[in-house]
């Protein structure tokens, strides 16, 4: 904050305040590698009985995959690692659910648009396949009005950008704040980026969450 010779002040300190927060967790491979191996099994099968143009570069399922036994492993991970967010904020509810599921697939030249998960508490994206040019996923400033005024700057941090890239590998278990606007940059691979979507809520939200605050 200034040069080691200046005497004009007598402390200084950087207050962190309202944060927003990406969880980012890898799972053991002896967990996820047989655990990818049937969920990808499972989208295989569902692709091949869906109809959908041959042309298409992208692929979306239903969301109601967190129903499907086959993510029943998944979908402990997720509420594990949610119940682990809620600690970590201090939130003084330990119940979640899941209350939307789904797999998304990019093929060669394909993105997702900025978006975000509206109605619920934590949203998360899990990695089944990815691969160089197709590992990241990029996270915008939710404040609007930090793109004011935009001054150059000499480095490019968490702290001064208005875009945060996150890489990410097969086995990657991403939580985020569902107000936090996320995308995806187009597939520069050669191979189809696989991952699962999701979304956590309070179960008991409207009858002991929503009531006014003053």
């Amino acid at each position: 904050m200034s040069d080691a010779g200046d005497k004009w002040m007598e402390t200084s300190d950087v207050i962190s305040m309202f944060p927003t927060l990406v969880w980012k967790i890898q799972l053991q491979a002896a967990l996820h590698q047989p655990l990818d191996a049937r969920i990808l099994a499972l989208l295989a099968q569902m692709r091949a009985e869906a109809e959908r143009p041959a042309q298409a570069h992208t692929w979306q399922s239903g969301h109601d995959l967190h129903r499907c036994e086959e993510l029943r492993e998944l979908q402990a991970c997720v509420l594990k690692a949610g119940r682990g967010v809620l600690r970590a904020l201090r939130i003084g509810q330990d119940e979640l659910v899941v209350t939307g599921c789904w797999a998304n697939v990019l093929g060669p030249g394909a993105a997702h648009r900025m978006h975000s998960h509206p109605n619920n508490f934590l949203s998360g994206v899990y990695y089944l396949r990815t691969q160089a040019g197709a590992d990241t996923i990029n996270f915008h400033d939710p404040r609007p009005q930090a793109r004011v005024i935009r001054p150059p700057v000499t480095e490019l941090t968490s702290a001064n950008t208005d875009q945060v890239v996150v890489k990410v590998a097969d086995g990657t278990l991403l939580l985020f704040p569902s107000y936090l606007e996320h995308s995806v940059d187009a597939n520069q691979s050669k191979g189809e980026r696989v991952s699962i979507s999701f979304n956590l809520m309070f179960p008991s939200f409207t009858e002991q969450l929503s009531q006014p605050l003053w």
